[in-house]
């Protein structure tokens, strides 16, 4: 910012940007700090935000979650990284990440692993199930899930 913010202009301009999309209380910090704003005087437009409800992370953890599932496509663990990146606190992303639905979470999955086996160049079965699992654990899936959702076999079935 060219010239110094009185402490209104910056609470109003700050609520301005909040208005227009979620944004967590680590974000606005940020931003404050930025424009060079006082510790104190963040401190205070902080609370000020969050009790006129321009800010709230647990509203902001929930959009994110919902948000990087749906569009993105993420997994629960790229998810978390990005909560924790946001500064939210790992209960409250927690909280909202055990409510994505395990059917919807493994279609999604399994919608990935099969657009992305159409583009693999792989030798045999064993180096294409290698990409497609390190492909999905880049995206944040879990291995147990990943594993789920490829048709790895399993060591009895080897055996028969």
């Amino acid at each position: 910012m060219s010239a110094q913010l009185t402490d209104e202009e910056a609470l109003s301009r700050v609520a301005s940007y909040c208005s227009t999309a979620e944004h967590c209380r680590a974000e606005i910090n940020e931003k404050l700090q930025r424009w060079g704003i006082a510790y104190d005087t963040i401190a205070r437009i902080l609370d000020r935000l969050e009790s006129e409800k321009f800010i709230d992370d647990e509203r902001f953890c929930r959009a994110f979650v919902n948000d990087k599932f749906r569009f993105a496509k993420w997994g629960k663990m790229k998810i978390a990284q990005g909560l924790y990146m946001k500064k939210i606190p790992s209960d409250v992303a927690w909280r909202y990440l055990n409510e994505i639905d395990e059917e919807e979470y493994l279609a999604v999955l399994r919608g990935l692993l099969a657009s992305k086996k159409k583009s693999v160049h792989a030798q045999d079965e064993y180096e294409l199930n290698g990409k497609l699992m390190r492909f999905a654990m880049s995206r944040g899936f879990e291995l147990k899930d990943i594993r789920r959702c490829i048709d790895v076999p399993d060591e009895e079935e080897q055996v028969e």
